[in-house]
């Protein structure tokens, strides 16, 4: 295969899934990495896709584009992870807590495996069928139920009915964007709802969320930046949208999301 028959495959591989990564194009084409890689560079280059860590994903997000989980699932790897390593340190033995959905939550509900005894309400399919393949029997899974969203989530009246007969200890709430006039943001209606269903029902609001948020505005508004009582960002989080954030949200909690970096944005060593 020629190498702009390869990329235009490529390019329909991305804007049938929403995201690729590197890996699975390499091994589909039987090309080196480097070589997929040099692909992503050229089409990012004319404008075609965006280059994100280990992958590719469309191009052109706006307030009512919502990226599927795949597409996602490719993007600030690193700091998803430093971002969910840190909040899992949150969650105690025993306690109830709240996942929204998001793919930062699901990396967050890879560590809350270990963790014995817990009670865990999502309406993320992901996360279920990760906490599921944990397979602890002194953990409760609980699913709200609703319709599938692009993202895996399930909204609607069905799961807000669910949420709103219960009482959590912890959210989780991953989002869309955050700004200063628009608060935490998503590119759906429905899943606004249920996450403010989510909100209500819980005694604190952690909030998951890693610096590209930072500037985005979804169509809909969670809830303002003051009911957070802890936002979770990575250490590439502007000093001034830190500064800002600092003074709307209860705590504001920066991770280093990379080898050798420090909670400051700096390095070590």
């Amino acid at each position: 295969m020629l190498a702009r028959q390869r990329q235009s495959a490529i390019l329909d591989r991305v804007r049938t899934a929403g995201g690729v990564r590197v890996g699975e194009l390499a091994a589909a084409f039987g090309v080196s990495d480097m070589t997929i890689r040099r692909d992503l560079e050229t089409l990012h280059e004319r404008g075609l896709l965006a280059k994100v860590h280990g992958g590719a994903t469309v191009t052109g997000a706006g307030s009512t584009d919502e990226p599927g989980f795949r597409a996602k699932s490719v993007r600030q790897l690193p700091e998803k992870e430093a971002i969910a390593a840190r909040a899992a340190g949150l969650v105690r033995p025993g306690a109830a807590v709240a996942l929204s959905a998001g793919t930062t939550t699901a990396a967050l509900a890879r560590r809350l495996v270990d963790v014995p005894g817990l009670t865990v309400v999502t309406n993320s399919l992901p996360a279920v069928e990760i906490l599921h393949a944990g397979g602890r029997p002194d953990q409760t899974v609980i699913l709200t139920g609703g319709v599938r969203t692009p993202s895996d989530a399930l909204v609607g009246p069905l799961a807000v009915t669910a949420i709103r007969s219960l009482h959590l200890d912890l959210l989780f709430l991953g989002v869309h964007g955050i700004s200063e006039r628009a608060g935490f943001t998503t590119p759906n209606l429905m899943e606004a709802e249920t996450d403010r269903a989510l909100v209500a029902a819980a005694d604190r609001l952690v909030v998951l969320a890693d610096h590209t948020k930072w500037g985005t505005v979804g169509i809909s508004s969670i809830v303002p930046l003051s009911s957070a009582h802890v936002l979770v960002s990575d250490d590439r989080l502007t000093p001034e949208a830190r500064r800002l954030l600092s003074d709307e949200v209860g705590e504001l909690m920066i991770v280093p999301a990379g080898p050798g970096r420090t909670a400051d944005g700096g390095t070590t060593g």
